[in-house]
């Protein structure tokens, strides 16, 4: 009986271990990567208004090919609107470009 419930264990384990991984592979949403984006562009001042496509795209830049999500903001800069785009890793988060 021990080695069965430690079969049992081990398997249990896997099996957990195969669905954490997959699970760790899945792209961002487009409403968690606007968010990141969002943070780090807050820093050059705030953001008055974004959007963000909600389908990634594929993008070759230096010689590494990204899935991204296009979009972008809008700030007040001396009373005058400024808007920027920006792609945004679908993986990570991470802004690839600002345009």
């Amino acid at each position: 009986m021990n080695w069965k419930n430690t079969l049992l264990g081990v398997s249990i384990g896997a099996a957990a271990g195969v669905w954490a991984y997959s699970q760790s592979k899945k792209p961002l949403s487009a409403e968690q990567a606007l968010r990141s984006a969002k943070e780090a562009l807050k820093e050059n001042g705030p953001v008055d208004g974004s959007w963000i496509h909600m389908a990634p795209e594929s993008i070759k830049k230096n010689g590494l090919t990204y899935s991204v999500y296009r979009g972008g903001i809008s700030r007040l800069v001396e009373d005058d609107l400024k808007q920027e785009e920006f792609l945004v890793d679908a993986n990570t988060g991470t802004i690839v470009d600002v345009l």
